[in-house]
Parts: C-alpha cells; structure tokens; sequence
C-alpha cells in the first residue's frame, strides 16, 4: 500500500481543499483553541490549514491550532460540507512534519519512536505475566496455530499500549468468554497501526506496518479495537486509503466499550453481585458513544453511585493532552480536587493511558484509581491483581528491578532495557505526586488492595 497511499492521502487531502468552504466552524467549536491562545478569526485560520495542506506552511496561528489538536472530534458534528476536520488537522500536521525534516530524518525519528514503543510495551508486559498469560493476550501464539480453526466473531485488538497493563485486556477476555463470544487476540508491536512514522511523516514505513496489521485482522470481518488512538488511525486514515485502493474494506472496527455497551441486556444478568462504591467518571470523548456506554456499564453495577464532577471533557484519550503540557496538569489537578470534594471512592477511568497517568495518584488522594472493566469484573465475580498500578506506586527502578527479578530473568530481559523501560513507566507522569516522604510505601504482598473485591 506504500505508493498507492501517499496516492490516496494527496486525494483525500484534495477533497477537503475543495469541500471546505473556511466558514470556520470546527474553530469555533473546538475546546483546545482558547487554551492553546489561537485568538486570530476563525475564517482566518482554516484558511491558513488549507494553504499548510497546500504547502506545508502558513500563518502561526492555524499552525498552532493544528499541532496542539488533542482530537476532541467536536469539529467533525459541526462541519456541514462533509470535511472531517480532525482528518484535515491529522494531513496538515504531516504536511509540517514533512516540510520541516529530510526524508532520512523521517525515517530515523520513526525508528527511534517503535524502537522505544516496542521496548516498552515488550518489558512493561513480562515483568507483570507469565507465559500463559502473554500466550492468551497473543504474544506467544505463532500464526499457525489459527490454521484451521474456525474464524472467530472477532478479532480482539489491543493495540500495542494496552498490554503495559495487561489486567484490563484480561479482564476484557473474561467478559467476552462470559459473553458467549468467538474471539482471536491481536496486538502489540507486532500489529503496529503505523500512527508513530506517520507522526514523524515518515507515511512509506506507516503505511506497509498498518498494511501487514491490516491483513492479518482481517481474519474476521469484525475487529473490536481497545485502543482509541488505533481505532482514528484506522478507521480515519489507513482503511479508507485502503478501500480507495481496493474498492472495499476487509473490515468493520467498533470500539470495545461501545460493543459492550451494545451488549448490555445480556450483560446485565451476569452483574451479580454488589460493588458499593461511589465513583467519578474519568471521561475522553474522542470517539463517539464510548463514554456513554462506560455510563451504562457503570449504572448497571449493582452497588454502584455514579457522580458527575462538572469537569471539562476534552481529547481523545490523556496522552492526546500532550500537546499543551501545563493545560493537561491544570485540568488532571481539577478533576482530583474535585474527585475529593465529592467524595469518591474511585475515579474510574475507561483507557489504559489514563489509568497509568493517573494510577499512582491513588498513593495521595483518598480514593482509588480504577478501570471501569475492574468494576463490572467485580460484579461478575472476575478480577486480575493490577501489578502496574503496585509497581508504579513503588516510585523507585531499583525497587521495581527487585519485585520483577524472577520475571525479567525468565524472559531474558536485559538489565539495561529493564531499566530503561522501568523508568519510563515512573516518568509518564504528566501532574507530579507529593514528595515521596510524605508516603509510606505499600509492602509488595499487598496486591490484594489493588483489586476491586466484590
């Protein structure tokens, strides 16, 4: 798909420059222009987007709503004329990172990117499970192993990040099996969807990586995507490119909670047992009908008091808010603040990014930091020790080294990774916690406490 894609991409980018009519609505509603200090018309600085997709260049202003978009999609209700803005600012981006590095230093940063990703992701996941475990999340199952076998309903895909904190998938798996449903996993850096090259603007390496996941999900005609970064990197860029090239798309994605969501009625009866906790939703509505059906999950717990905080909700997921660091702090402290006025049990989260930003903040605020598959495996009577959230807490490499020697010396993880990739993990912090004297450290053998029990 490499040449055909910059093909498709140049077209589609075409389109928009055609269809868009400047009028400037998706500025007006975006939530990050005023935060972000875009106070320029907001005629002006669409214009200045389409002369950026023209070029790679334009006014400061429509550069730097474009580089701080923390794809909201507010923009994509609003317009009238069939432009899906977030795409637009996703090709004006490139368009920039195209202009302003060589094509080797392209490809370098990219590799760089995986590189570090795959790392990560490779570490963080063995040093919390053991074979079996990585096995049913897909990480040890060779290809051939599905030959034969019937497809499934769905492919499972996790992405890549998920598997940082691996007791969400697993509960994700336990609710399908639960569900009745026919399930193949995928993910992880070997299914890469190529958004990190295409960041870089290094589109050849971004679209062979997506295209080699693409065939492989196309097992069923039915993928059920975790990751909301993965569901717009397909869904908006590499499927349509896709089926430009083909005529069709060999699959459909829906996000895993809304499937859930969908599938409510035949959920419900498993929700057996009490969860009596009073709890906030940590909410990102990047991906429409997600949050909504988190609430519906919620609201079917029995035991379960759901409390609005009157917070803002912006971005795709916490990663998204990158773009404005000091923004992202102010508004994580506000909803903590207001989490403890409410008097909450737990602030539940619904993606993996988030829990792990916010995860270690449980150490200083007096409730808990959960994912919102934790409470409905509580009420179904399932639940996987949250190792991420005990070794984060931990707050010191060495310490992390000493709880995951055994597991990393299975593994043949080398200390330097190790070390690398442990640091990490402490460091994705945007809003910083208390001084750790303040804190007594939870002893290891506590895990028990990181579990939602019924």
């Amino acid at each position: 798909m490499g040449n055909f894609f910059e093909d498709a991409l140049q077209g589609r980018v075409q389109e928009i420059i055609d269809a868009c009519t400047r009028c400037g609505k998706c500025v007006e509603v975006c939530p990050v222009k005023a935060p972000a200090g875009v106070t320029a018309p907001a005629q002006e600085v669409v214009s200045g987007v389409i002369d950026i997709l023209r070029n790679g260049d334009g006014p400061e202003a429509s550069r730097r709503w474009a580089s701080t978009c923390m794809l909201t999609g507010d923009c994509i209700e609003a317009c009238d004329y069939g432009v899906n803005p977030r795409f637009m600012l996703t090709m004006a981006r490139l368009a920039i990172a195209k202009a302003s590095a060589e094509p080797r230093e392209q490809r370098r940063r990219g590799v760089e990117t995986f590189r570090k990703l795959n790392r990560e992701v490779t570490v963080q996941s063995r040093m919390q499970l053991e074979d079996g475990l990585l096995a049913r999340l897909g990480q040890r199952t060779a290809a051939e192993d599905a030959r034969g076998a019937p497809a499934p309903d769905f492919v499972f895909y996790t992405g890549c990040n998920l598997l940082k904190t691996p007791h969400i998938a697993l509960l994700a798996l336990d609710i399908m099996d639960a569900l009745g449903v026919r399930y193949q996993v995928m993910g992880g850096p070997t299914h890469c969807c190529g958004v990190g090259q295409l960041r870089t603007g290094d589109t050849a390496v971004s679209a062979n990586m997506a295209e080699t996941t693409l065939k492989k999900l196309a097992r069923s005609g039915q993928v059920l995507t975790w990751c909301a970064s993965c569901q717009v990197q397909f869904t908006e860029v590499m499927l349509p490119a896709y089926e430009r090239q083909v005529g069709s798309r060999p699959f459909e994605m829906t996000p895993f909670m809304r499937y859930l969501g969908e599938r409510l009625e035949d959920l419900r009866p498993l929700l057996r047992l009490p969860v009596p906790l009073r709890v906030a939703l940590h909410r990102h509505p990047g991906i429409p009908g997600v949050v909504e059906a988190a609430i519906a999950l919620l609201a079917a717990v029995p035991g379960i008091e759901l409390v609005d905080l009157g917070q803002p909700a912006i971005g795709l997921m916490s990663n998204a808010l990158r773009t404005l660091p000091d923004y992202k702090k102010k508004l994580q402290l506000a909803e903590i603040e207001a989490a403890r006025e409410a008097g909450v049990d737990a602030l539940v989260a619904v993606y993996h990014v988030d829990h792990r930003e916010l995860c270690a903040h449980e150490r200083d605020w007096p409730f808990r930091i959960l994912n919102v598959l934790e409470v409905v495996g509580a009420s179904m009577g399932i639940a996987y020790p949250d190792h991420y959230k005990r070794l984060k807490l931990l707050q010191d490499v060495d310490l992390v080294m000493a709880e995951c020697r055994d597991l990393l010396a299975h593994h043949g993880i080398a200390e330097e990774a190790a070390r690398a990739s442990i640091r990490a993990m402490i460091d994705e912090q945007p809003l910083p916690l208390k001084p750790l004297m303040e804190h007594a450290i939870v002893p290891s053998n506590e895990t028990c406490s990181t579990v939602v029990q019924p």
